[in-house]
C-alpha cells in the first residue's frame, strides 16, 4: 500500500476508533488550498505537517483535526488487520483497482474509500444493474430473474443493492445461470460473505452498521457503476425511485424501467427513462433520431 492510499484512509475511513472521518469535498477543499500554497505537494506520497496547513491558511482547530486523523496509524493497522479476518480488503480514489467509472461520473461525489470482499475486478468490467421494490408480483419477480438470466448470458455483471426483493431475484438468476455480481451493500461488510463470483462492497468502514441514508448513499454507486440501469418495479417514493431519478439528473444513464403503467414507471420515464415492454437484450436501447422529413 502507497503512502497516498493510507493517506486517504487516514483522513476519509471511519476506523472505530470515535474519530468522524474527514469528507471528500472536505479533503478535495484542503488539497487545493494547500497546492495554491505549495505546489509540490502534487507529490501524493509527501507528509502533510503542521507547517503546511498553517501556510495554506488553515485555522488551529482544522490544522489539529487534521493532523489527528494522520497519526491514526496504529488504530488504522489494527483495523486493517482485522478486516483481514473476514477477507475484506480497501480502496481508495489513488487505488489501481478502484472503478474507473465511479471516478468519472460522479466526480467529486465518487468515495474517498471503499471496502470490498470478493473479487474487485468485477467492478471494472461490464455491467448492468437490476433495482427494484422488495415486494414484487409475479411479472416484476420474472423480470428480475430474466435480466439476471441475460446478464450471464451476455457476460456482464450484474450489480445490486443485495437488497430483498428485486435485487436479489437478479442476483441469484444471474449466480444461478454461472454470471457474476457486484453488490453495494448499506451495513456490515462481515456479516454478509458474498458467493463464488460476486463481489459485496461497502463505503467508508466495513464494520458500519445499517443506516437509511447509507442505503440511499449506496444507490449513486449502483447507477454509476452500470453501463445500463433497470427497474423491475417502482413506486413515487423510496430509494429505487429517487436513486433512479438521481441517475437520470445526472446522466448516469441509459436508465430503463419496466413499463407495467403504474405511477412510478410513468414518473421515471416522464423524467427521461426507458420504457421496457419485452426484453431479449440488456443492451441499452438506441437514442430515437429524428430526421427532416418526420418534422413536416
Amino acid at each position: 500500500m502507497t503512502g497516498a492510499e493510507r493517506g486517504w484512509l487516514l483522513l476519509c475511513a471511519d476506523l472505530a476508533d470515535g474519530l468522524r472521518p474527514m469528507t471528500l469535498p472536505q479533503v478535495r477543499s484542503l488539497r487545493a488550498a494547500l497546492r495554491q500554497n505549495d505546489p509540490d505537494l502534487r507529490d501524493p506520497d509527501r507528509e502533510l505537517t503542521d507547517a503546511d496547513l498553517c501556510a495554506a491558511g488553515l485555522d488551529r482547530a482544522a490544522r489539529e483535526r487534521i493532523l489527528r486523523l494522520l497519526s491514526r496509524e496504529a488504530a488504522l493497522d489494527a483495523y486493517l488487520s482485522t478486516a483481514l479476518l473476514f477477507e475484506i480488503h480497501p480502496l481508495t480514489v489513488v487505488s489501481p483497482d478502484y472503478p474507473r467509472r465511479l471516478r468519472e461520473r460522479l466526480g467529486d461525489d465518487a468515495p474517498a474509500v471503499l471496502f470490498y470482499c470478493g473479487d474487485p475486478h468485477l467492478l471494472s468490467r461490464p455491467g448492468v444493474s437490476l433495482t427494484g421494490s422488495r415486494s414484487l408480483d409475479a411479472a416484476s419477480a420474472d423480470f428480475a430473474r430474466k435480466v439476471g438470466a441475460l446478464a450471464a448470458r451476455e457476460g456482464k455483471v450484474l450489480i445490486s443493492g443485495n437488497a430483498l426483493g428485486a435485487d436479489q431475484t437478479a442476483q441469484n438468476a444471474c449466480l444461478d445461470a454461472g454470471g457474476s455480481a457486484a453488490a453495494f451493500l448499506p451495513g456490515e461488510l462481515n456479516k454478509a460473505k458474498p458467493p463464488e463470483r460476486a463481489v459485496f462492497v461497502t463505503e467508508t468502514g466495513w464494520h458500519l452498521p445499517f443506516a437509511p441514508y447509507r442505503a440511499l448513499q449506496r444507490n449513486r454507486l449502483i447507477y454509476a457503476l452500470a453501463g445500463h440501469s433497470l427497474i423491475a418495479r417502482t413506486h413515487t417514493t423510496g430509494g429505487t425511485f429517487s436513486g433512479a431519478s438521481e441517475a437520470l439528473r445526472r446522466g448516469n444513464g441509459p436508465v430503463s424501467v419496466r413499463d407495467d403503467g403504474s405511477p412510478g414507471a410513468q414518473a421515471l420515464i416522464a423524467r427521461g427513462a426507458y420504457p421496457v415492454r419485452s426484453l431479449e437484450t440488456l443492451d441499452p436501447p438506441l437514442p430515437v433520431q429524428l430526421s427532416l422529413t418526420d418534422c413536416g
